[in-house]
């Protein structure tokens, strides 16, 4: 994704006027209405906001799983962010962009549809929840981004990466992966830590 086109974000003001937390976090009735309110959305140029901590990127986080297994990769050198490669992951996901508000629907859901569309084929889904937020300011990456994260649970454990920042893909269980996490990416070690 070029740094000057516009992606959805909200003011870190408004995080905080919601209820700001750190780590991991599984909302109560609300709370995810309440930060995900269309009226918050912003279109900013990433350029101008990717080291600005006033304004927070939704971060659409989709999970992958079947059974206790959960689809797993590593970032590849091609990856946009470069703060986060050769680090395993078990979230796709990515900026939503202006584009994705152009067809009239919503721009979050259509923005996360097209980033998973983008980054892996996979199975059916046969059921998707909401997880909970990522917020980690410990990280300059983490400080400018707030994760939402969904677990997609497929048919069958099948997903086919399309993107050569995808490295080294497959379904673990998640035991395996959880004693791996150093290896891990801080949103992932987040999700072990919550399933």
């Amino acid at each position: 994704m070029p740094l000057d086109e516009r992606v959805l974000c909200i003011a870190a003001s408004h995080f905080r006027k919601v209820g700001a937390f750190e780590g991991f976090y599984n909302p109560v009735a609300g709370d995810r209405e309440a930060l995900l309110d269309p009226a918050q959305y912003r279109f900013l140029p990433r350029f101008d906001i990717e080291s600005d901590p006033e304004w927070l990127q939704l971060i659409p986080y989709v999970v992958l799983a079947c059974g206790p297994r959960l689809f797993h990769y590593r970032r590849g050198s091609s990856g946009t962010e470069a703060r986060l490669r050769a680090l395993r992951s078990v979230g796709i996901g990515g900026h939503i962009s202006e584009a994705d508000a152009a067809g009239g629907g919503g721009a979050y859901s259509t923005g996360m549809a097209r980033e998973v569309d983008e980054e892996v084929s996979h199975a059916a889904v046969v059921r998707e929840r909401l997880l909970g937020f990522i917020y980690d300011p410990r990280t300059l990456v983490g400080s400018v981004h707030l994760g939402v994260v969904h677990l997609w649970e497929l048919a069958e454990p099948l997903a086919t990466p399309k993107e050569s920042a995808i490295d080294e893909a497959g379904f673990a269980p998640l035991m395996e992966l959880r004693n791996e996490r150093e290896q891990f990416e801080t949103w992932s070690q987040f999700v072990f830590a919550e399933l």
